[in-house]
């Protein structure tokens, strides 16, 4: 058994700040810790597309290079499914209590996503190790990592419940394992609008990402050693 405490962690959550090509690169190669530089943010339905060409790798038909361990091939049905599940009495509750139709919403899935004020969803992007660590592993070596991230799924779960997780997708064919993670986080007993909704800044604060980045980490490395 290798017992690697120091072993690189880094845990992207995306965002729409940082949209610069130095950001970017930034976020992709920061092994060091634990790390809120981030990717693009999944603003409306056409960025969620992009996801799913990129997370299930239908742009180049190589399938067989992931591992999805929540959800299903198609990232866009599982989050308009919940979409669905979780807003829709909210949604109702609230088209009662209008009196003009223009005001009614229809379908909140469009509905955010035509809002250029929210997220439609966000991704999280899970690493642990840099390139010259996996270089000198072979594929059976880290496929083990499909438990690892299974813990991290289960993990991030309990540490964020209002963050519900749609996705979840393990891509092999690249140097180092990594898991892409797609939800949408909650906020409810809203005073305004629909009772429940999409909830990025209220669910991730810079203060409560920090801690949930460091109590990833450990319990990352912590499974990685079991």
């Amino acid at each position: 058994m290798i017992y690697i405490p120091s072993l690189g962690y880094s845990f992207h959550l995306s965002n729409d700040k940082n949209k610069k090509n130095s950001s970017k690169a930034s976020a992709k190669s920061n092994l060091s810790g634990t790390t809120s530089n981030s990717n693009n943010a999944i603003q409306n339905a056409a960025g969620l597309s992009k996801c799913d060409n990129h997370n299930c790798r239908k742009y180049d038909d190589r399938e067989y290079d992931i591992e999805i361990i929540r959800g299903s091939n198609s990232i866009v049905n599982e989050v308009r499914k919940l979409y669905k599940d979780e807003f829709e009495e909210a949604r109702i509750e609230y088209n009662i209590k209008q009196i003009r139709d223009d005001r009614k919403i229809k379908d909140y899935f469009t509905h955010v996503s035509n809002n250029t004020k929210k997220d439609l969803a966000c991704e999280i992007i899970i690493e642990l190790g840099d390139m010259e660590f996996w270089n000198t592993k072979d594929m059976d070596y880290k496929k083990k990592m499909t438990n690892v991230f299974e813990e991290q799924v289960k993990s991030l779960e309990e540490l964020v419940p209002d963050f519900k997780i749609a996705s979840a997708i393990i891509h092999y064919d690249e140097t180092s394992p990594h898991l892409h993670i797609i939800g949408v986080p909650i906020k409810v007993k809203n005073k305004y609008g629909m009772s429940k909704q999409v909830g990025k800044s209220d669910v991730f604060t810079k203060e409560s990402l920090t801690k949930i980045q460091d109590r990833m980490r450990i319990r990352c490395i912590e499974s990685f050693n079991k």
